[in-house]
């Protein structure tokens, strides 16, 4: 049996992804596109769409009232540099801002979900519908790491495990042992990046969930764009915490990983 269920679709190919396989089900997408963020490429995978502000908390609640919902996902990144500089909040946002102690995004997300969960809309993991993408345990490319790339990973593991246990980021870059670049506020692309300018080729990136990862609205996700950025950064090891990393378009992803002969690999953390 069909089902009908809200989507808030942020930046990236990953709502529109979701959208497709949705709809593959026979299911229906009543889908609000975040104006800041999301594809226009969303719509046509849409049964009802329109497009409304991140502030805008109240217009997105009655729009999925309007249409029926119960039930909602979100998926895309919302970068997190939009709480600081250009959310303008209708009435309803700034008092769930003005309750939350912090600006941290598990902070907001959560004190959201409440507001849509008072209204009767109960959130899914982001990982619905694409669970096979999950990130399994073991190298999963052709490309395996050496063993002095295989010993920066046991080196950065615990390191980052700690750093995303105190929420900070969930992204650690190494080489040689020492790490090179750890992640903040700009995200893991732009992280890779950085430590490609910092320590040229060969760094090693290794990426792994908080230990309470709220998989309704911060499902580590790699995609496309972190295969360009380790390409860029000349990085060719690319670690991953299993079963709690979601690899988008897996098959396309590990070819193009293949190509580019990198390493990814699942790890059990």
């Amino acid at each position: 049996m069909s089902k009908t269920l809200g989507l808030i679709a942020g930046n990236g190919t990953f709502p529109l992804l979701l959208a497709e396989e949705a709809k593959r089900q026979g299911d229906h997408m009543i889908v609000v596109a975040l104006k800041e963020e999301a594809d226009p490429a969303i719509e046509p995978h849409s049964e009802q769409f329109t497009w409304l502000s991140i502030g805008q908390l109240g217009k997105i609640i009655h729009f999925f009232k309007e249409h029926g919902v119960t039930q909602a996902i979100m998926a895309g990144q919302v970068k997190h540099t939009q709480l600081f500089k250009n959310i303008i909040p209708d009435l309803r946002a700034a008092k769930v801002l003005a309750k939350v102690i912090n600006k941290k995004a598990e902070s907001v997300l959560s004190m959201v979900i409440q507001e849509f969960e008072g209204e009767g809309i109960q959130f899914l993991p982001s990982t619905s519908y694409l669970e096979h993408w999950m990130c399994p345990l073991g190298v999963l490319t052709t490309q395996r790491p050496s063993s002095t790339e295989e010993e920066d990973i046991a080196f950065g593991l615990p390191l980052t495990r700690s750093l995303a246990r105190e929420d900070i980021g969930q992204t650690i870059v190494v080489k040689d042992k020492t790490v090179v670049a750890v992640e903040a506020m700009e995200g893991t692309d732009a992280c890779i990046r950085r430590a490609g300018d910092i320590a040229g080729p060969g760094c090693v990136v290794i990426k792994v969930a908080r230990p309470r990862q709220d998989l309704r609205f911060d499902v580590p996700v790699i995609g496309r764009r972190t295969i360009e950025s380790l390409i860029a950064a000349k990085s060719r090891v690319l670690a991953l915490e299993m079963g709690k990393t979601l690899l988008l378009d897996k098959d396309n992803l590990l070819k193009e990983a293949n190509a580019a002969q990198l390493t990814i690999s699942g790890l059990q953390v």
